[in-house]
């Protein structure tokens, strides 16, 4: 995995207030984490996080961060990216949050997945879909890979590729379910011709227009009983009178 230098700042200080400053100066808030110790609070260039984010490496790359500033306690540490907070519509970044990490100790990443090659279902329609594109793998940091490649030449239409079926680099473990499918190659889409969904829609419309006359003609029978009876009913009235 490639390694890159970062240069940071300790800052004093936290709070709404002093991150919506630092970002006034195209400055973005970042905070150390190791184990249950006190986060060590920083401030970092915008632009130079961003020249690891896309022209290194991407997130998961071991970081040394080169640190000055007012805490004479504060050396460079060696760290890893644990999540970066963005805004929901620029994608600006807020904040960011490192760990810390030991070169001699495992930890747990996840690297993207990606396919290599053209399956053979392809030529007859078919369609490659990621299930996942991501699988989460324990290592060295010295170990972590950039992205982990499946070679889907092969697949055929209706073929996965399981997790299980994945081969990681040497010294990572995958710790994602082995029995879930990471891709598929899926059939092509059957589309049925306007004609037969026509002819379909127009053989439903006789039996609808027949079930409504019944009960138009059930109506229709009902007023007439109706009709009939109101009579008999009068005259029973009046004879009740007498």
């Amino acid at each position: 995995m490639e390694k890159v230098i970062l240069k940071v700042e300790t800052r004093e200080g936290s709070g709404k207030g002093i991150a919506k400053g630092l970002r006034s100066r195209k400055m973005i808030p970042a905070v150390v984490y190791k184990g249950g110790k006190d986060a060590l609070k920083l401030q970092l260039v915008a632009a130079d996080l961003t020249e690891v984010l896309h022209t290194k490496a991407g997130e998961n790359v071991i970081v040394t961060l080169k640190i000055t500033g007012g805490d004479p306690k504060a050396k460079d540490k060696t760290v890893v990216i644990k999540e970066i907070q963005r805004e929901p519509i620029k994608s600006q970044v807020l904040h960011v949050d490192f760990n810390e990490i030991s070169l001699t100790e495992t930890l747990k990443v996840n690297v993207p997945l990606t396919a290599h090659g053209e399956p053979e279902g392809k030529k007859e329609g078919g369609t490659l879909e990621h299930v996942m594109w991501e699988l989460q793998i324990e290592c060295l940091p010295t170990d972590i890979p950039e992205k982990i490649e499946v070679d889907v030449s092969k697949l055929k239409i209706g073929d996965a590729v399981y997790v299980k079926n994945v081969t990681a680099p040497e010294g990572v473990k995958v710790l994602t379910d082995p029995e879930l499918i990471a891709m598929i190659v899926k059939p092509p889409k059957v589309e049925v011709p306007k004609e037969e969904v026509a002819v379909e829609a127009g053989s439903t419309e006789p039996e609808l227009i027949r079930k409504k006359k019944e009960v138009e003609e059930e109506g229709e029978e009902g007023k007439k009983a109706e009709a009939k009876e109101a009579p008999k009913a009068d005259a029973a009235k009046k004879e009740e009178k007498k």
